[in-house]
């Protein structure tokens, strides 16, 4: 059985102000015909399809149509996607029933039966092959926000009164779900697991990577996918890599989400399993729709030497022109500066979308140092505010506090905007 493994599509993401539908379609369009030259029994898409929890019609669009040609062009072909922590669990499983028929499963949330167990079978998609036979189970896990994972969904054999703790509460969704397939499968059959979560080990894209629910302390280990799962499908981080085995891997995403991301090999992943275990593993490079370039930390004039001797093609499209980031260092600030930067880029089928000045720190300066609220995310503005307010660091209870809070108004704001 063949699968490919994809993820962090982030479809609708607006970048430094700028749409990228046009690299998202051509993405899509490769895509597509991979599956058909590979001949793919399922495509597994392991979450941020979207990049917000309210995206836009034009983003849904992409994905709605990539559906409807993939069936089209593969009927046979089983598609599953995942919510992530950009993507509304809800929103993803609305249309659930129409694609079905389209042979694609959309799972976006965890429910809890009654009796206080994982709801599991709605996780377990049966995975077939060309002669309709079931030769796989995926185990389709979204993102766990700790709305779901702690209190509610504790058996009472299971509360023994300790604090309802988030990580916790991921290990134990991980290890139920595992059972409940275990029980399901018949000899021959493989298991695939598919998770948007953060790994003990893996390597973060800080510059692009949304600060989720509790910064990087929400991350499990790896261990909690025993040998029998044959292969584990991964997404949430950009950077595409194995975690401890070939088993166990994030395909990143498949586009440059940031322009630290532009050295980065951006891919999907063919996995070909021989019954029950996995047999290979290949990177398939995404060819890239859209170049990025980053120019400097340098001088002003070198950077403007770099900046006239970029290569460019006004033949193509605007939306096909390359992104530009310039990082200029300066001895002491110069007004004019985006004026001459912009005057180097004159006539060149580039488009500017940031440029950053970096002067020199004056010693024994008693002026703060600028901060990037965007990159320093909600969690660590309140520590720093808290720890300017009291003179400390925020207790570990209060942290939680904050994050509960935090996860309210993300869900607010997914009520309201859906």
């Amino acid at each position: 059985m063949r699968l490919i493994h994809t993820a962090d599509w982030h479809l609708g993401q607006s970048f430094h102000g700028q749409e990228r539908h046009a690299e998202h379609r051509a993405f899509l369009a490769w895509l597509l015909d991979t599956l058909v030259e590979r001949q793919a029994d399922a495509l597994l898409v392991a979450g941020d399809i979207f990049d917000v929890v309210n995206p836009s019609l034009a983003a849904q669009a992409l994905l709605y149509d990539f559906i409807v040609d993939a069936h089209r062009r593969l009927p046979g072909l089983e598609i599953v996607l995942i919510a992530g922590n950009h993507d509304s669990g809800n929103r993803i499983e609305l249309p659930a029933p129409l694609m079905r028929r389209l042979n694609t499963h959309a799972l976006g949330r965890v429910y809890w039966q009654d009796d206080g167990d994982l709801d599991a079978e709605r996780l377990l998609v049966p995975l077939t092959d060309a002669e309709g036979a079931t030769r796989a189970w995926c185990l389709a896990l979204p993102f766990l926000r700790p709305a779901e994972v702690t209190g509610a969904g504790l058996r009472a054999d299971e509360d023994d009164g300790a604090p309802n703790d988030y990580v916790a509460g991921i290990n134990r969704v991980h290890t139920r779900l595992i059972e409940a397939a275990r029980t399901r499968r018949e000899p021959g059959q493989a298991l695939v697991a598919m998770s948007h979560a953060h790994l003990h080990g893996a390597a973060v894209s800080e510059a692009s990577e949304r600060p989720i629910v509790i910064g990087g302390e929400e991350s499990i280990s790896a261990a909690l996918f025993p040998d029998d799962i044959a292969y584990v499908a991964l997404g949430h981080l950009h950077r595409a890599q194995r975690v401890g085995e070939d088993r166990i891997r994030y395909s990143g995403s498949p586009l440059p989400l940031d322009f630290s991301e532009v050295a980065y090999p951006h891919q999907v992943v063919e996995v070909l399993l021989d019954g029950e275990a996995l047999a290979t593993t290949e990177a398939l490079p995404v060819p890239r729709p859209v170049a990025m370039h980053r120019v400097g930390p340098a001088p002003l004039e070198r950077v403007l030497a770099e900046l006239a001797a970029l290569e460019d093609d006004p033949e193509q499209p605007r939306d096909r022109w390359p992104w530009l980031e310039v990082r200029v260092e300066l001895e002491a600030p110069i007004p004019d500066l985006r004026a001459r930067v912009e005057s180097a880029l004159e006539g060149k089928a580039l488009r500017l979308l940031r440029l950053e000045r970096r002067l020199p720190r004056v010693k024994g300066e008693d002026t703060p140092a600028r901060i990037d609220l965007e990159s320093l995310g909600p969690r660590k503005l309140f520590e720093r505010t808290w720890a300017d307010r009291w003179g400390e660091p925020p207790q570990a209870d209060v942290l939680a506090d904050f994050d509960r809070l935090c996860q309210d108004v993300l869900d607010g704001d997914e009520e309201v905007t859906s």
